[in-house]
């Protein structure tokens, strides 16, 4: 019960237990589907064999419920909910169902005759599923705080995973920031044996990219034909629902692109909800209104001052789940759309990550082009990258010191400098350790370009890279606890598998952002105003620098204090770190300091030994 109450913002509406022998199944509901008791979960199936606690959607549930009803044997329902359609899928097809399903998941399944547990997780990892395993004891849960409030697992810091942290503002699957805590990979399924806690985990779909063929490949036409069929499809989809919905709309092309599809799609008009600011060089209010008005929906401007915001930043670091340097905007925006009484809303994230809307893609194309600088020794680059550093000290100076110092200039090299927040140096200045541990974002990045053709298909490499990384363990990860702590679900359209695979299989030619996202743009017809695809890209920059130097000094500094007192920290090193960001430091960005509070705030909250 300990877990199910930490659980319970996620799921307000239901809760129940299911304990049989030496197991115990724990469920919090968040109602969409079959709002009924009918829902309630741990649900069982087939006269007790199967039972399931699930966190999720299943977005084509009612295909795959009338094909169970087809068989030759048929299936049996006695809800109307995608619960029961999992549980029957599984009960016929075993593990290849997952192969069926196109959702956003994770779910266990108990098989009382077997007496195994199954579990699984959806291909692009929306929906997370944490576990700890030692001798004949596993726990699992969809949040990291209720593995912890079980008081079955210890509350040790893993020093290989803060060194991921300190490298990219979070810490990559399988890994967690908690000692033998991990995360079950998207796209994978796990079963344990219940007599013998043995732990198998296999992979069911993978993030492979294959380029099409000359033979295969569309013209752009077609590729522009297909993408909106798609892209379609895939936001119809994520529109059924049996509880009030809505949509986030900054007023760039991905979120207009959703509304505007929902907008063609639905019978009534779209609920909207954006954050604007009474400061004009931070609002978007003048986009997302204009698409507001273009597709007549329900628009609420959430009107907030910057102030306003930073006070929300404590109860934003009190609801994350798993430290992160990211999160408070969509916990904000989550809270307010909540609040106007919305249980579900789709949302833009993963159009820069398929389309190349971000500068690295452009960046890793111009790099096996310069072929001068691919041809220059290193010597004489690691030269002109320390001469660099010193004349003109900044964070991009650093990365472009770091990209020089590379023995090869490649994609699957230059990737990773492209996202680090502190190089190996800095960090070691910060630890007490003798060696650090592989940088798993190059682990991540030569596995997927391996697999590859990456001169030949750059962005899809770059797509495949944002996806396993950022995307899944930042993006993913914040809006999904950032999100389900006002118990709202959001669902992604950008990241319907389908879609995903489509455009890793297209070349280059068709996807290269000449104009923004020119691709999806074109694809999208008349469907944006060409005022919103060319307005400049903004996002949340508040100014965190000043904050953290004003406002939010006294608790930044309290938590870079006890940070540095960590046994694994090296307290000079850290405090050295804050005297230079406050003394104006070039090269000391507010994010280089931000995610540090973050981490500490994190610890204490959670009474982390370290």
């Amino acid at each position: 019960m300990q877990m199910n109450n930490a659980l319970a913002h996620r799921g307000p509406d239901d809760e129940g237990v299911f304990i049989q022998d030496n197991l115990a199944l724990g469920h919090r509901r968040l109602s969409i589907i079959d709002l009924s008791p009918s829902g309630h979960q741990p649900m069982s199936y087939a006269e007790g064999r199967y039972t399931i606690v699930y966190n999720g959607e299943l977005y084509n549930y009612a295909e795959i419920r009338e094909e169970l009803l087809q068989l030759p044997v048929p299936c049996t329902f006695k809800t109307q909910t995608d619960t029961e359609v999992i549980l029957a899928a599984f009960s016929v097809w075993g593990n290849d169902c997952l192969k069926k399903m196109n959702g956003m998941f994770a779910f266990a399944i108990f098989d009382q005759q077997l007496k195994r547990l199954f579990m699984a997780r959806d291909r692009m990892g929306i929906k997370p599923l944490y576990y700890y395993k030692k001798d004949n004891l596993f726990v699992f849960s969809s949040e990291l705080r209720a593995l912890l409030k079980s008081g079955l697992v210890p509350r040790s810091l893993d020093p290989n995973n803060l060194v991921d942290y300190l490298r990219y503002q979070t810490v990559h699957a399988p890994g967690t920031i908690i000692k033998d805590v991990f995360m079950l990979m998207p796209g994978h399924w796990a079963t344990i044996d219940l007599s013998s806690s043995e732990l198998s985990i296999k992979a069911y779909w993978d993030l492979k990219p294959g380029i099409m063929q000359d033979s295969e490949s569309p013209t752009y036409v077609e590729a522009c034909e297909h993408v909106n069929t798609l892209f379609t499809k895939a936001v119809k989809r994520r529109l059924v629902a049996d509880v009030p919905f809505g949509a986030f709309l900054s007023g760039g092309i991905d979120s207009s692109a959703v509304v505007g599809k929902m907008s063609q799609l639905s019978s009534v008009p779209i609920k909207t909800f954006s954050i604007s600011f009474y400061e004009k060089e931070y609002t978007e209010e003048q986009y997302s209104r204009q698409i507001a008005k273009k597709f007549n929906t329900e628009h609420q401007d959430i009107k907030l001052s910057a102030n306003d915001f930073k006070n929300e930043i404590p109860s934003a670091l009190k609801a994350m789940d798993h430290p992160s340097g990211d999160g408070p905007n969509t916990y904000v925006v989550s809270k307010f759309t909540k609040q106007a009484g919305i249980t579900m809303a789709l949302s833009g994230l993963g159009g820069d990550e398929l389309f190349a809307g971000y500068a690295v893609f452009k960046r890793c194309k111009s790099l096996l082009e310069n072929y001068w600088l691919r041809n220059t020794p290193l010597g004489i680059r690691k030269f002109g990258g320390s001469v660099l550093k010193n004349i003109r000290p900044s964070v991009a100076t650093d990365k472009i010191a770091e990209v020089l110092n590379l023995s090869q200039l490649s994609v699957e090299n230059f990737y990773p400098i492209s996202r680090q927040v502190l190089f190996d140096d800095q960090i070691s200045q910060l630890l007490n350790f003798a060696k650090l541990p592989p940088n798993e974002v190059q682990k991540i990045a030569h596995e997927i370009s391996s697999k590859m053709d990456s001169d030949n298909s750059v962005l899809s490499l770059v797509s495949a890279l944002e996806i396993s990384t950022y995307m899944q363990n930042v993006l993913l990860g914040d809006t999904d606890q950032m999100s389900m702590a006002s118990a709202l679900e959001v669902r992604v359209p950008f990241l319907d598998y389908e879609l995903v695979e489509y455009i890793l299989s297209l070349k280059d030619e068709l996807k290269y952002p000449i104009t923004p996202k020119k691709l999806f743009v074109d694809a999208m017809g008349d469907l944006l105003p060409r005022e919103i695809v060319n307005r400049p890209k903004m996002g949340f920059s508040f100014p965190w620098q000043r904050w953290l130097k004003t406002d939010l000094k006294q608790f930044c500094e309290e938590r870079i204090h006890s940070l540095a007192k960590r046994n694994i920290f090296n307290e000079s090193g850290l405090v050295n770190l804050w005297k230079r960001f406050l003394a104006n430091d070039k090269s000391i960005t507010w994010s280089r300091i931000w995610y540090l509070v973050v981490l500490e705030n994190w610890l204490i909250e959670n009474n982390i030994e370290s």
